[in-house]
């Protein structure tokens, strides 16, 4: 795999990294790990980043993994605690997209714990950051399309 090719390279040639070492490396196999079907042992991955998380570094995205794995896992609960914690967290960058596509995950997660009145809000929640978006983006048109099944 390409993404794993990388990474090797990289701690290759800069050995001593240490967020290389302890965030982007772990990342990068925990996303591997995720994508080949084995979500179990990519939160075994993320599981020593979490000193780092919310970091100028790390930002949003070990949270935003694992809160995907735990919908991979359907634990959807789990999966809103993470969603949750990154959109409390928005002020660490105030440009990363992840937190408005955690919007976008929580109004999922909720959805998936049956709870529609929550989804219907975070869908909403959601559509409000994105109301000056191009309403061809797929994502958009993604939710707006889950939003319409609660209805």
């Amino acid at each position: 795999m390409e993404a794993q090719r990388i990474i090797d390279g990289l701690l290759r040639e800069n050995p001593l990294d240490t967020l290389l070492k302890a965030v982007d490396a772990p990342v990068v196999m925990a996303t591997i790990q995720l994508e080949g079907g084995h979500p179990d042992e990519a939160l075994r991955t993320l599981e020593p980043i979490r000193p780092f998380e919310f970091g100028t570094h790390a930002y949003f995205y070990p949270n935003y993994l694992r809160a995907r794995i735990y919908m991979k896992l359907q634990k959807p609960r789990d999966a809103a605690s993470e969603f949750e914690a990154i959109l409390e967290h928005r002020g660490v960058t105030l440009f990363d997209p992840t937190w408005k596509l955690s919007q976008l995950g929580l109004a999922r997660a909720y959805t998936l714990q049956g709870d529609t009145a929550q989804a219907k809000t975070a869908y909403q929640d959601f559509f409000a950051l994105w109301k000056g978006a191009d309403p061809d983006i797929p994502i958009l048109k993604e939710a707006k399309a889950e939003y319409a099944k609660l209805q």
